[in-house]
């Protein structure tokens, strides 16, 4: 028996949340008297690979097949259940991000498993095997049981952080058994978005909302997510009224991140907001209210006009850089 954790790699490199996902997964195994088997899927060096071993990875599992570098879900359902298969594996983890969501149910049914999304720490219980979660749009914490002999769960971004434990990592190359059918969408041709951080993977979000007035002031928020090295985002109304694009929208009807540090500039804070933003370790907000509800949830709070405290801010670091 085994506990599997698939580390998704970006262009051949691992990125934060796959090292915390491996942190997790080997206390997990700790804790079950197991060992803990990583799976890369796609084109990685073994350079690269090592670095899983920084963070607990007993064995890593190297599908390094050109083919599977464009991330397909059914297709790396299917491998995942295969190692799974391969290994005796009774538990898979992935992480909560974008391909995690659309891969995980795949591999619960193929597996017959029972399935928890964004579950927040360790198991409260291993017999029964019941995980915690927030429910109710983030406002609370829920514990769900899972009953079936596999299981599989994806983890919520910053749950548990990064464990440094360097192990002499063996990596073992493998080869699946996919059908061609499988492969369903071709990819003709890729374009790199440079100087672009994904809202999804960044560790930093400027995000705003009506307090910038127009669409013609979101220079401000460029300006600071460009010296921090960050994503951009904005509230629902934003996205309504067509200033920013809804790839943008951040909240409960839009993407639920969770980065170290994310600074909200002109957003009251309603509810739908809160949840799709509640897992931040970090909030700073900015707004004329200073009974603006955003303040009740932030870490850190500057009353005053975002056109006038934007720039400052922006300057500030740079100065420090320079």
């Amino acid at each position: 028996m085994s506990v599997i954790a698939f580390a998704k790699n970006w262009n051949g490199k691992f990125k934060n949340s796959s090292y915390e996902l491996v942190s997790y997964t080997k206390e997990l195994a700790n804790k079950l008297n197991t060992n803990l088997v990583v799976l890369s899927i796609g084109e990685v060096s073994t350079d690269e690979l090592n670095t899983l071993g920084n963070y607990g990875a007993d064995k890593i599992i190297a599908v390094n097949d050109p083919q599977l570098n464009t991330l397909t879900s059914r297709v790396y359902a299917k491998v995942i259940s295969q190692v799974a298969d391969k290994e005796g594996a009774t538990i898979v983890v992935l992480s909560d991000n974008n391909s995690g969501k659309a891969i995980a149910p795949r591999v619960s049914v193929q597996m017959k498993a029972g399935m928890v999304a964004a579950v927040q720490e360790m198991p409260v219980s291993f017999d029964p095997f019941i995980v915690k979660k927030r429910v109710f749009s983030g406002k609370a914490f829920g514990h769900v049981q899972i009953d079936s002999e596999k299981k599989v769960l994806t983890i919520a971004k910053n749950c548990f952080g990064l464990i440094e434990n360097k192990l002499d990592v063996v990596i073992e190359e493998f080869t699946p058994e996919v059908d061609a059918n499988l492969f369903k969408v071709q990819v003709i041709e890729e374009e790199e978005q440079k100087n672009k951080v994904i809202l999804s993977d960044a560790d930093i979000v400027v995000s705003a909302g009506r307090g910038m007035r127009s669409s013609e002031n979101w220079g401000p928020v460029e300006d600071l997510a460009e010296v921090l090295g960050a994503a951009t985002a904005c509230s629902r109304p934003v996205s309504d009224e067509g200033w920013r694009g809804h790839e943008e929208h951040v909240g409960q009807t839009g993407k639920v991140i969770a980065p170290n540090l994310y600074i909200a500039a002109g957003i009251s804070g309603a509810i739908q907001h809160v949840a799709g933003i509640s897992r931040s370790k970090c909030i700073v907000a900015i707004n004329t209210d200073p009974e603006a509800p955003i303040f009740s949830v932030a870490d850190y709070g500057i009353v005053g006009d975002v056109m006038e405290v934007l720039p400052k801010i922006t300057e500030a670091i740079r100065n420090s850089k320079s």
